[in-house]
């Protein structure tokens, strides 16, 4: 996606998604799909690898939405260097910030939920809803799950909810 705002949008959803393999790129791509609903006229949806985005990424949206894999208990190596390398650059600008998580966990992800919402509530940033677990094997649904979060929170920025 487009990482430069165009003139006819006044908002901005990044979308902050590690995607490591076909299922979690699936994800992603699921994410965007719902960020650009075409209903929605003053959003624009930015989409980054957590290894390709910085805080200049952060302080120019709107609203954030995470993704990450579960692995070993935590959040992807990829989503905490992006906390480690933008955290004090964005803390005191963007409080309140809107976001959303969602975590592809083998296993019952509560411990990469845990760490996140660790540094989202340091960083001073508003849930929009409760972080989306995906766990166990995978499910097609996963996919629309990730969507309508993404649609969700993108509505809600632009009807100024949030």
């Amino acid at each position: 996606m487009n990482a430069e705002l165009s003139n006819e949008f006044s908002k901005q959803l990044l979308v902050i998604a590690h995607a490591p393999s076909a299922n979690t790129r699936l994800l992603r791509e699921a994410a965007a799909r719902g960020a650009s609903h075409p209903d929605l006229e003053q959003v624009q949806c930015v989409v980054k690898a957590p290894l390709e985005a910085g805080p200049e990424d952060v302080l120019a949206c709107d609203a954030i939405l995470l993704g990450t894999t579960e692995n070993l208990g935590y959040m992807s190596g990829a989503l905490k260097d992006f906390f480690d390398r933008t955290y004090y650059s964005v803390l005191e600008k963007k409080q309140g910030l809107p976001c959303a998580l969602y975590i592809r966990a083998g296993h019952d992800g509560t411990g990469t939920q845990r760490a996140v919402e660790s540094i989202v509530t340091g960083l001073r940033w508003r849930w929009v809803q409760a972080p989306l677990i995906l766990s166990g094997e995978w499910q097609p649904t996963f996919a629309d799950q990730v969507e309508e979060l993404s649609m969700t929170l993108a509505f809600s920025v632009e009807s100024g909810i949030v």
